[in-house]
């Protein structure tokens, strides 16, 4: 597993003057506040550009370039950092089916990762757009897992393979589909390969950003803006220019937006099709 060049700078970011112990709260903590911090976000994929994912593109491109990214960029640079801090942890793949039947048997287009501590086994994810969750979840167990904002709960099949839910409006929605085979570089090269060039993929020619905070979730789909509350109906509008796009991006999602020519006409286009 490569190592972080910018391991201190990335603790920084997330609020830490120290280098934390690698216990349960720890990483209870680090979910939360890379959460709140990074964005996720498919600039790149709406550009049509590289989504190069190898580690030190990735810290440049999230911790000095003031970008985001999806969970083959942003679990990555996680799964680096707990190993640094000395966690027991490594990186799993799943199939998406949000939006579709549970038992779906799609592309494997998600990384997350695997973490044990004391003998017990979480997944921790900090990569799956707006519903990731902000707390590590329990593996072996199928009770309902409070976190920092919805219900969540895991399901087995006794075959090795796992589901994961959330409660959303009272409803249990499934999420993505994952098991715990051990995962190569070229695993993810391949899914990373798909997802940011396949004609089919959700991402190409699209903008999916979410960025969570306390008791609350902001996400854009393209030119449709949502902020999800914990307590409360969700407040949705649809952006009617390029400008007001901007603004949200870069002040309530956080993102340096990049100085491609290609840019506005992009975002143009977003607005254009959501009138």
């Amino acid at each position: 597993m490569p190592r972080l060049i910018h391991s201190q700078l990335y603790l920084q970011r997330l609020g830490y003057d120290t280098v934390p112990p690698p216990t349960l709260q720890t990483l209870q903590e680090l979910q939360l506040r890379h959460v709140c911090t990074f964005a996720f976000e498919s600039l790149s994929t709406l550009l049509r550009l590289p989504v190069p994912i190898d580690l030190p593109s990735v810290e440049q491109k999230v911790l000095f370039d003031g970008r985001g990214g999806y969970c083959y960029e942003l679990n990555q640079m996680f799964l680096a950092l707990l190993q640094e801090l000395g966690f027991d942890a490594r990186g799993i793949t799943g199939r998406v089916v949000m939006g579709g039947p549970p038992d779906a048997h799609t592309a494997r287009t998600h990384r997350l990762s695997l973490v044990t501590l004391d003998g017990v086994r979480y997944i921790t994810d900090v990569g799956f757009g707006g519903m990731v969750p902000s707390s590590p979840l329990q593996l072996d167990s199928e009770a309902v897992q409070a976190t920092a904002h919805e219900p969540y709960r895991l399901s087995c099949d006794g075959q090795g393979s796992y589901t994961l839910w959330a409660q959303v409006g009272g409803e249990w929605r499934g999420l993505y589909v994952f098991d715990l085979q051990v995962q190569a570089a070229i695993d993810y090269e391949i899914g990373n390969w798909y997802v940011s060039t396949h004609p089919q993929s959700p991402f190409v020619g699209q903008l999916k950003v979410a960025r969570l905070a306390a008791g609350k979730r902001h996400t854009l789909n393209n030119a449709h803006y949502a902020v999800h509350y914990l307590d409360r109906p969700s407040d949705k509008r649809t952006l009617e220019s390029a400008d007001e796009l901007s603004t949200l991006l870069s002040e309530t999602f956080g993102i340096r937006l990049p100085q491609e020519a290609v840019l506005r006409p992009a975002l143009d286009g977003l607005i254009v099709a959501a009138a």
